[in-house]
């Protein structure tokens, strides 16, 4: 089954939709879900959302064959947000820019990860290109654990207008690459930065490499030299806040 752009399933996904204001046309709940479901039930209806009751075979149809948990939800489709809008929450919240961008990530449970721990790190951002990259799906719903609802994520053209773009604003573009010689914690943090973080197989484009004004690598010494882009993406923001923290 193709994943489906407007299917949320779960039930901390489908709650944390309802509670951010998601547009949300019907939630179907399982004739024999068990546990405690009331409280999504209770907050659909609040928000006068229709909620109805499905047998499990047409929730894992509606999934994907997912594990919905007894819970799927029907929403209108993401939205996602221009880089402009992202620079934009940066600054009313008085902050220096913090921004990640994926150069081809494809694999859905990777990119619902990396918006999870985007959101834990308080990350104003995600910047992905419009070919060679995850969307948002049912299946990076769930991976976030309903993160997609408070992240904002900007689609673009071409990511090399977009760093470029980012640069004329002030913002310093930090590329991910494991054949560079600068350890990634020599980077001063403390400033307008763009992360950039590429697949696992490829890593990230030759022209996207030129486009940064550094090239790092994460320091390994065991027998593996990559890390899955999840970890290294959430090693990155860890040492962005970590540096930020520091100096407050």
């Amino acid at each position: 089954m193709k994943e489906n752009e407007n299917i949320i399933y779960g039930r901390n996904p489908v709650l944390e939709a309802i509670n951010s204001g998601r547009e949300i046309e019907k939630i179907y709940v399982s004739k024999s879900a068990k546990g405690n479901i009331s409280k999504i039930i209770k907050s659909a209806r609040d928000k006068n959302i229709i909620v109805s009751t499905a047998d499990n075979v047409t929730l894992d149809k509606m999934s994907g064959n997912g594990n919905h948990q007894g819970v799927v939800a029907l929403c209108s489709l993401y939205k996602y947000c221009d880089v402009e809008d992202i620079l934009e929450y940066a600054n009313e919240k008085g902050e220096k820019p913090f921004i990640l961008l994926l150069d081809g990530i494809t694999d859905t449970h990777n990119f619902g990860a990396i918006i999870r721990t985007a959101e834990a790190f308080s990350a104003h951002g995600i910047v992905i290109p419009k070919r060679r990259s995850a969307v948002v799906n049912s299946t990076v719903v769930k991976t976030s654990a309903g993160a997609t609802e408070y992240m904002k994520i900007a689609k673009v053209s071409n990511i090399n207008n977009a760093i470029n773009n980012l640069k004329k604003q002030g913002v310093w573009i930090v590329g991910s690459s494991v054949d560079a010689k600068e350890d990634f914690s020599n980077v001063d943090y403390d400033q307008p930065i763009a992360i950039v973080i590429g697949s696992e197989g490829e890593g990230i484009s030759e022209l996207v490499k030129k486009n940064c004004d550094y090239l790092v690598k994460i320091p390994m010494m065991g027998n593996m030299n990559s890390l899955n882009a999840s970890v290294a993406a959430s090693i990155f923001m860890y040492e962005v806040v970590r540096q930020r923290i520091g100096k407050a």
